[in-house]
């Protein structure tokens, strides 16, 4: 089993950053990747990006490109989420997700592909 605590949301203003920690704990060593998601309310989860275990390899749902960064320390267990020049729409509550080992890289932008969810922490972005 896997264990995934997000921390780092908060309020900020339009133009902004934060960095999001996604801390794993358990049997972190088969984790094939880490994906970070967000859902507004009435609106269905979005990806947002991934990265591999190795934290070499990291993909981006196109809007948020050159914004967002997700980054990893191996030694922590810990993924990060930075975000820049935040922007209201990014208001949502983020959460990250953890593939276990049976998945691959294949079709990481989908919800389904993940076996452990932490339990979100909001951003909000104020014009």
């Amino acid at each position: 089993q896997v264990q995934l605590v997000e921390s780092g949301g908060g309020l900020v203003q339009t133009g902004g950053s934060l960095r999001l920690s996604c801390a794993a704990s358990g049997r972190t060593f088969s984790l094939v990747g880490v994906g970070w998601f967000r859902q507004s309310p009435g609106k269905e989860r979005e990806y947002v990006g991934w990265i591999d275990k190795t934290g070499s390899l990291t993909n981006y749902k196109d809007s948020v490109k050159g914004r967002l960064t997700i980054s990893k320390d191996n030694a922590k267990n810990t993924v990060y989420l930075q975000m820049n020049s935040l922007k209201p729409e990014d208001t949502a509550v983020y959460y990250c997700a953890a593939q276990g080992p049976w998945r691959s890289a294949a079709g990481v932008n989908q919800p389904t592909q993940y076996d452990y969810w932490g339990q979100g922490t909001q951003v909000t972005v104020s014009s």
